[in-house]
């Protein structure tokens, strides 16, 4: 198993466990007020469906691993068998714990140094986050674009949803100069902080390996121009395929006679990924995901009760992909990652 991280402060650790139990107070309150049996129902009616619904989130972590293997950087080869399952342990761990990404991007890396170094796991990781998180910015404008322009939402959502189509549409502009290569946020904080005698001496002393694989990463689409089309593509495929669940499970949902359409499932999908990027250090994005879906679908649908539901079947299609991360992770007996590499 990886070595656990190096303990962090007292303050973040504080942070962790408030965002920890708040999450969890959140959860309880949200299914208070909407009632344990409107959600057991909801199950039962979902029912043996849930395998499908298990399947489609299958799907949506082979297209990410599939571009995870486009990202790496040739002649290093990793095959989607090698990725799968990495991804799916690293995102395990990343969700039962308020560190996120700083457990699971490092976990992936480990789990594929049989077939590559640390240091061509993390360009190729780091790369298909790059291209990952275009598509989520675009995912989340658009479906913020098209709530405003289709329902007529109350004030404060109103509000919440301007701020955030602001917040997207700049994070689409930084994103895009990265995948250009037009940007080196490494460098310049590296040199921002050795020119304030601020900077850690062990970070400088990887400063120029740091530089090299944020160079590689950046560059990668100039030096490899038959790869970005495919892999958004691919990122593209992994929202289509969350659309597809979130219609299934919608459809379910919704009492006989009311069908869900496209546009809402797009939109709840938009909103599960702005959540998933705002709260990632919520474990397992307790409550808040709850309480967001409730919110957007009593626009859409009426009641608040679907989006609860619809985020708690959500909740034990996560659990299960997550005891399937763990079980991976037991069976591959990780080894320390040997930072020398980087």
């Amino acid at each position: 198993m990886p070595a656990p991280a190096p303990r962090p402060p007292a303050a973040r650790r504080l942070g962790h466990a408030a965002a920890a139990i708040g999450g969890l107070a959140l959860f309880a309150y949200t299914l208070r007020n909407t009632g344990l049996d409107t959600v057991a129902v909801g199950f039962r009616r979902v029912g043996w469906v849930f395998i499908v619904i298990l399947l489609l989130s299958g799907l949506r972590f082979a297209v990410r691993a599939w571009a995870w293997v486009l990202c790496t950087e040739p002649p290093h080869g990793l095959r989607l068998r090698d990725t799968f399952p990495a991804l799916i342990s690293g995102d395990a761990l990343g969700n039962l714990t308020p560190l996120g990404l700083f457990v699971s991007e490092p976990t992936k890396a480990a789990f594929v140094r049989d077939r590559v170094s640390l240091m061509q796991a993390l360009m190729g990781i780091a790369v298909e986050n790059l291209f990952y998180t275009l598509t989520v910015a675009a995912v989340i404008a658009g479906g913020t674009v098209a709530l405003l322009a289709a329902f007529d939402v109350p004030t404060t959502l109103r509000a919440m949803s301007l701020l955030a189509l602001a917040g997207m549409l700049a994070f689409l502009v930084v994103a895009l100069a990265l995948v250009i290569g037009r940007l080196r946020p490494l460098s310049w904080g590296l040199a921002l902080l050795d020119r304030w005698t601020l900077a850690p001496a062990a970070l400088l002393h990887r400063a120029e390996k740091l530089q090299t694989l944020e160079d590689r990463v950046y560059t990668f689409a100039r030096r490899h121009p038959s790869r970005p089309l495919p892999v958004l593509l691919l990122e593209l495929g992994y929202h289509v395929l969350g659309v597809a669940e979130t219609w299934v499970t919608v459809a379910l949902l919704l009492p006989a006679g009311t069908g869900p359409t496209l546009l809402g499932a797009f939109l709840l999908e938009s909103i599960n990924r702005f959540i998933n990027v705002a709260f990632k250090f919520v474990p397992m994005r307790l409550g808040v995901d709850e309480a967001g879906s409730g919110i957007l679908t009593q626009v859409l649908y009426g009641s608040s009760a679907l989006g609860v539901t619809l985020a708690v079947v959500r909740k034990a299609r996560m659990l299960v992909w997550t005891g399937i991360g763990v079980v991976f992770l037991g069976l591959r007996g990780l080894a320390r990652p040997d930072t020398r590499d980087v």
